[in-house]
């Protein structure tokens, strides 16, 4: 997410000077794209119901137009009816404007085709559901765990910066020999003392740019590569993914959408860079006549439950069948998976935490002993 300026409609004196007026008609808009992940859900519902209960395309839009709390989302949606009412097609609006993928464009133009647009919104409002819950379940999986480890963290520079050279100050007063633990920590403590305001600055520093460094491509795939080694966490993220791989290719062949091009669309959805590869590869061994199977196994990201049921699918064409059970399984796997997660995460940290304070408390009560028989 990033910082996007949009217009925005300001009345201003006449003769005034237009670099003044361009000021005044920005705004800036925080976390990105306002048409998300969770309006597209709303939309898409909204838009279903519309349809199915008989309501022409233009119109429903209208309506959904008028619902609009927001000038912004209700202008956008009027400027979707305006250009039906122009003659243009649903499927294209979609595709020329960037705040839709080519999976949903393409979605939509089979619907359009079919005849069953609204059943085909009312996927999409399915895919978006299924997509903010799973987000959800990663955000409360992740929330208090995050929570425990920046309070002990800050517990642990609390007394590394303020504590520990306490004891420096007056284990140096008696010319105590320290131990060798002792002398570690009192290092870290200075050099936390000398860096910890650059440190800081640079993690806030990287916080900032995080929006712009996403969208480099070199970054994504570090990044993702990172996370998919994690204990604990890749595993779940590899997952979550997959489910959200298997849900889109469900949509689509359900919507008779031929395999490799569903493949193809789905991989429209996908953010996961290391998941994007492997479905590039998968593609390119589809095109060469290998069995979607065959090409899945190739790769290792996927595991062998999903293998073999594909397999199943190819043999019986029970395909559509095929993967909205495997659709069902991913997402009931990851629920499973966030709460085991925040379960196990948490005892994880507190349990890294404490062995640090203990480690902090030993190196700076080992030293008394010595300091008691200075004294004497």
């Amino acid at each position: 997410m990033g910082l996007k300026v949009g217009k925005t409609k300001v009345k201003a004196p006449p003769k005034e000077s237009s670099n003044v007026d361009d000021l005044l008609k920005k705004e800036i808009r925080l976390f990105g794209s306002a048409f998300n992940s969770k309006k597209k859900e709303q939309f898409y519902t909204e838009l279903s119901v519309l349809l199915t209960s008989g309501i022409r395309l233009k119109d429903a839009l209208s309506l959904i137009a008028t619902s609009q709390k927001k000038k912004e989302d209700a202008s956008f949606f009027e400027e979707l009816s305006a250009k039906i009412v122009a003659g243009s097609t649903f499927s294209d609006i979609l595709r020329a404007d960037k705040k839709f993928t080519v999976y949903e464009s393409h979605s939509v133009r089979i619907g359009e085709e079919s005849g069953s647009l609204e059943k085909v919104t009312g996927s999409l409002a399915d895919f978006y559901t299924r997509k903010n819950e799973q987000r959800r379940n990663v955000t409360s999986a992740l929330t208090y765990p995050i929570i425990v480890l920046i309070t002990a963290f800050l517990a642990v520079i609390f007394m590394l910066r303020f504590v520990v050279p306490m004891f420096k100050d007056v284990f140096n007063q008696n010319n105590v020999d320290l131990p060798r633990i002792t002398e570690i920590v009192m290092s870290v403590s200075e050099w936390l003392g000398s860096y910890g305001w650059i440190i800081l600055g640079i993690l806030i520093l990287f916080g900032i740019l995080q929006p712009f460094l996403n969208k480099q491509v070199a970054y994504r795939n570090l990044k993702d590569r990172l996370l998919l080694k994690m204990p604990l966490i890749g595993s779940f993220i590899k997952t979550s993914n997959i489910a959200r791989f298997t849900q889109a290719v469900s949509l689509l062949v359900n919507s008779k959408v031929s395999i490799p091009q569903s493949i193809h669309l789905a991989k429209e959805m996908i953010s996961f860079s290391p998941l994007k590869i492997v479905l590039d590869s998968v593609e390119k061994d589809m095109q060469k006549g290998t069995s979607l199977s065959k090409s899945l196994e190739a790769q290792s990201f996927f595991d062998a439950k999903m293998i073999a049921l594909v397999r199943v699918a190819e043999e019986t064409n029970q395909t559509e069948y095929v993967f909205d059970k495997l659709k069902e399984q991913y997402n009931t796997e990851v629920i499973r998976k966030s709460k085991m997660f925040s379960t196990l995460l948490e005892p994880v940290i507190i349990l890294i935490v404490g062995v640090l304070v203990a480690v902090i408390l030993i190196s700076m009560y080992l030293p008394m002993f010595e300091l008691g028989n200075v004294l004497k």
